[in-house]
């Protein structure tokens, strides 16, 4: 999965997972699109900040996107299983004196296919 933050309409950060090649429980593309955001704006808060992904953050995920302030999250697809918006309900809360807009997908069933076939192809090779 992957992740873009922007500030100002310039891309500041983006990354992938890399959870299964690092073997590292924390590299979710967030978490990493999030530390490359801090070193280059040189702080660990992310505000005026906005996060585009293309799957619902985990709750981990969604408590770094909290915890950093930034101020807004589109993203393509739901994770029904273990989404940390439409399931735990993790950026539906103020923290720190801050909250944290939520763009949900337009084209849901168009994304969840893309996301599914993605998937569906890795696993083949």
């Amino acid at each position: 999965m992957g992740a873009v933050i922007v500030k100002d309409n310039k891309i500041i950060a983006s990354a992938f997972n890399t959870r299964e090649k690092d073997n590292i429980a924390t590299h979710h593309a967030e978490i990493r699109a999030i530390e490359k955001a801090n070193k280059k704006l040189k702080s660990w808060r992310l505000d005026g900040c906005v996060m585009y992904v293309n799957l619902e953050p985990c709750p981990m995920c969604a408590g770094a996107i909290v915890n950093a302030r930034i101020k807004e999250v589109h993203y393509a697809a739901k994770d029904i299983s273990s989404g940390g918006i439409s399931r735990f309900n993790i950026l539906n809360n103020t923290l720190n004196h801050t909250t944290t807009a939520i763009f949900e997908p337009d084209y849901e069933e168009e994304n969840q296919a893309l996301i599914k076939n993605f998937f569906k192809n890795k696993r083949k090779k």
